[in-house]
């Protein structure tokens, strides 16, 4: 190109950004803000992450393209200085970079992801753990339990010292103790995953680890209010659904630590004011007048998620204008911030991913969690002889015990129901309930309320609850389905997955019927056989499951299935520490 035509070249296209800057512009002052939530800021270093990550899609294609690598690398210099560097990498006609000089400027400039995570030995492991699973009579069966056992060493991680040294070149988080990452993609601690791990921890008797998980989550809530969906810079705008209490009540129970206690309770305090005020705090009034108070999935962000940035805008360069997309981006974090990411549970469309509204519904789930969290923080409080917590805490539980019956309770499907809220019910920032606005889709989330001791002490409920599941569609081949719903997104059918599996089988067992109990056995069954099938075709724990098939794993979503797999491990030792396995049982397929 001569030096005349390269410098018109140059002209237009500075005309055409600014351009591009300009209809922007308008389309800000044009549509109507309808997005007013808090927006936590992202750091510098997770700016330059994201349009590294932009620039890779535009040198390397699609094809096995994952967003997430790009924000988990860490620099080798400073953020400048590899800016500067960035900015100079040489540029085609249309401005993208050429692979051999992003390979070269990765190479010299940039750490790979999951570097600066490094191997540790778990303190406790043992490979033989005493008392382990003693109710497993089958050797294939205990031969398989400490392979996946074992696995705890290979998911082990210790933040290394050069993100303590130099946090401001790492989007990890520098975290005290050794985590448990769930495996694949995921290098970092995930909070509400870190459940179903500590369930299997205990069963493999690694207490110490388990503490360690906790210590590392409450730090999380000391430094940012709250714990992060991940120990990642990037995920400071939202958080998972909360399982803190139920970690530490776990804990307590197996190991009568009351100093362990005495440390995390006002941090569980602290947690529970976050979901309880301000933007996760919603009023509905019912037919008698009287105001109930639950909660709701909100995430302090209104941008593309940085982990999934070419994705999300992608998804919002169908809607026209700005502020469509930025309402976009907010349900877009804010399902991720459900767990649940995606599934046709939160869309209008259920073929339309842009008509996510999460934070429009009131979720069945989101409550019981915060219920178990009044009732274990009351525990808690009790053990360690503070009473006055302990009384307050229990008055909060009975509150929303009886906002969950008479808002989410469905007496004639026998199903609590997610609550879509109508803004034109509206009064003062109060809601008043209809009927017609509890979502009648069946999910599995409709029956996680008994997985918490109000709900599962009534046996008349449990009866009507248990009917109701085995004629819901849900109960398949290898498990229970997320939803009837096949749209290709993750959390839909026909896909199963590890905690919504033990969330209601606990519940059912721990209700003491006999008939409940029967039912979840079978249902633990299938899911372990399915489980133990897979991992003998494919040397692997999976992150999700196809119910429709047993051992066959999950897909659909926005990455591909992925290994390792942290809860899917902990919910398999924790059914065979529940249920056992008779020594003349078969399992597999």
């Amino acid at each position: 190109m001569s030096f005349l035509w390269k410098n018109l070249f140059i002209f237009f296209l500075t005309i055409i950004v600014l351009k591009g800057e300009e209809v922007v512009a308008q389309e800000k002052q044009a549509c109507l803000p309808t997005d007013t939530g808090p927006v936590i800021p992202t750091t510098p270093l997770v700016i330059f992450l994201e349009k590294l990550q932009e620039t890779a899609l535009n040198t390397y294609g699609h094809k096995g393209f994952d967003p997430k690598l790009y924000v988990d690398m860490s620099l080798r210099f400073n953020l400048s200085e590899t800016h500067e560097a960035f900015n100079k990498l040489p540029r085609t006609d249309n401005g993208s970079v050429l692979a051999p000089h992003l390979n070269g400027f990765l190479s010299e400039y940039m750490n790979a992801a999951g570097d600066d995570l490094v191997y540790v030995e778990p303190v406790d492991f043992v490979a033989q753990p005493a008392g382990f699973l003693p109710n497993v009579d089958n050797l294939e069966v205990r031969a398989w339990a400490l392979e996946v056992h074992s696995l705890w060493k290979n998911l082990s991680r210790q933040v290394s010292d050069q993100v303590l040294d130099h946090p401001d070149l790492h989007s990890l988080l520098p975290l005290a103790s050794p985590v448990m990452i769930p495996g694949s993609r995921f290098r970092e601690v995930y909070y509400w995953d870190s459940y179903w791990v500590i369930r299997g921890l205990l069963a493999s008797k690694m207490y110490e680890t388990a503490k360690g998980i906790v210590t590392n989550l409450v730090s999380l809530i000391e430094n940012f209010g709250h714990v992060l969906n991940g120990a990642r810079a990037y995920y400071t705008n939202r958080s998972q659904p909360p399982l803190l209490s139920a970690m530490i009540v776990d804990i307590y129970n197996r190991t009568s630590d009351l100093d362990f206690v005495r440390k995390s309770l006002p941090s569980l305090i602290t947690e529970h004011n976050f979901w309880n005020s301000g933007i996760h705090r919603m009023n509905i009034q019912d037919s008698q007048g009287k105001t109930h108070y639950l909660s709701r999935y909100y995430a302090m962000w209104n941008e593309p998620r940085p982990e999934s940035s070419t994705i999300d805008k992608e998804t919002a360069g169908k809607l026209s204008n700005f502020c469509e997309k930025q309402h976009l981006y907010r349900e877009l974090a804010s399902a991720a911030e459900s767990g649940w990411d995606f599934s046709s549970r939160w869309m209008r469309n259920a073929s339309d991913l842009t008509t996510l509204c999460t934070t429009s519904i009131i979720p069945v789930d989101l409550n019981a969690f915060i219920l178990k969290m009044e009732l274990d923080i009351s525990y808690l409080a009790h053990v360690s002889q503070d009473e006055s917590t302990a009384e307050h805490f229990a008055e909060a539980s009975k509150a929303r015990q009886t906002a969950m019956n008479t808002v989410l309770w469905n007496e004639e499907m026998g199903q609590w129901l997610d609550y879509w809220i109508d803004a034109n019910s509206s009064s003062q920032g109060t809601y008043k309930w209809k009927a017609s606005d509890q979502n009648q889709s069946v999910f599995a989330s409709n029956f996680i309320p008994l997985w918490t001791q109000p709900f599962n002490s009534d046996d008349d409920l449990v009866d009507k609850v248990s009917k109701s599941l085995q004629h819901s569609g849900l109960l398949r081949d290898a498990g229970i389905a997320t939803s009837l719903a096949n749209t290709g997104q993750q959390w839909d059918f026909p896909n199963g997955w590890a905690p919504l599996q033990h969330m209601i089988v606990e519940g059912l067992v721990k209700s003491g019927s006999k008939e409940a109990r029967s039912l979840a056995e079978d249902i633990a069954m299938k899911w372990i056989n399915t489980n133990y099938a897979a991992y003998k075709k494919t040397g692997t724990m999976h992150e999700k499951y196809d119910v429709e098939k047993c051992g066959a794993f999950g897909g659909g979503g926005e990455y591909v299935p992925q290994t390792g797999f942290g809860w899917s491990n902990g919910v398999v030792l924790a059914f065979l520490e529940e249920f056992g396995w008779p020594e003349d049982l078969k399992i597999g397929c």
